[in-house]
């Protein structure tokens, strides 16, 4: 089977189409013929063992590879066909179309991926093409994950910062379903986007730093590792909920202390990427309340370039590899 491959961490370039062996489902296990996967920032961080949170760098040297990758074929968040059931799995049929996450297993820039059926895997919604679905799972598995701890309700304001990016495009489509007044702060070619996804205000970080503003929010979801906690606590309400989708060490002790010794809340908790959450996600595609956001679609012959333009943070939603010429 053709495989995206890399065999050294560095530029985009390391990113090579080979053929490898085609993997076969394992007890437990399903094996998808993946249609398409999305380019994620975490790829990019992976291929290129540079991290925008330095804490965890140690830990993932460990876990991915000291010198070189352990798991040579990247890519975690997916949407494809099944193709084969190994023994003892059930609720899921051939030739069922799904969508998922592989997780830190990865392996979805192939044309076939095994994995255990008890991963973060589902129909796709019927509403959308292969590479709309793929384009789904990371983002909004995490956004519904930090909206839901939130506990958003009807008429509150939230401040959305780094929402153009995967998680924060679908946490701004989430919290205005949940009923929220979203304010979204990103560059400048990202506001129109944000507008169309439901953001009522939009700040341009370029030209005005949101914590001079003059508005306060009862919910602040931070996707940005460089953000001022400072800044966040300046805008957030007496009792306000606070959430960073991408900590420094630093903002974790701080959050600990917010909530335990103030009337705020402040969290980092990661998503845990659960079958259920994927099917309410599914539903609230399949309802209208959430849209596709595809940036640009990219063959397999063009992986780094899938790369480079994920990096360029220049893109206006999820760039995806189209594995399958049918993935639209």
């Amino acid at each position: 089977m053709k495989a995206i491959t890399y065999a050294e961490y560095g530029p985009p370039e390391v990113l090579k189409l080979q053929d490898v062996a085609r993997p076969s489902p394992k007890d437990g296990e399903v094996l998808i013929r993946v249609h398409a996967a999305e380019a994620t920032k975490s790829d990019c961080e992976m291929r290129s063992f540079r991290f925008s949170v330095k804490w965890f760098w140690l830990p993932l040297r460990l876990a991915i590879g000291l010198r070189k990758p352990r798991r040579p074929i990247l890519g975690g968040y997916f949407a494809g066909v099944v193709e084969a059931l190994g023994a003892g799995v059930s609720g899921y049929s051939v030739g069922e179309a799904v969508f998922g996450s592989a997780s830190l297993k990865l392996g979805a820039y192939a044309e076939y991926v095994a994995l255990p059926a008890s991963f973060a895997i589902t129909a796709k919604p019927a509403n959308m093409r292969f590479a709309e679905a793929a384009a789904v799972p990371l983002g909004g598995l995490n956004a519904l994950h930090f909206m839901r701890l939130a506990g958003i309700k009807a008429g509150q304001k939230i401040l959305i910062i780094g929402a153009g990016g995967s998680i924060g495009l679908h946490a701004v489509q989430i919290a205005r379903a949940m009923g929220a007044e979203v304010t979204a702060v990103d560059s400048t070619i990202k506001l129109d986007l944000l507008r169309r996804m439901g953001a009522v205000h939009v700040i341009d970080y370029t030209r005005e730093n949101f914590a001079d503003a003059g508005r306060t929010y009862d919910v602040v979801f931070d996707m940005v590792a460089q953000t001022s906690f400072a800044a966040c606590m300046k805008v957030l309400t007496a009792d306000g909920t606070y959430l960073c989708g991408n900590p420094r060490l630093s903002i974790m002790l701080r959050s600990l202390w917010t909530s335990r010794f103030t009337r705020r809340t402040a969290s980092f908790a990661f998503a845990r990427e659960s079958r259920a959450e994927l099917e309410a996600l599914r539903d609230m595609i399949e309802d209208g309340r959430i849209r596709p956001i595809v940036d640009r679609v990219y063959p397999m012959e063009q992986a780094a370039e899938a790369h480079r333009r994920v990096e360029t943070e220049q893109r206006l939603g999820a760039v995806v590899i189209a594995i399958d010429e049918s993935a639209g």
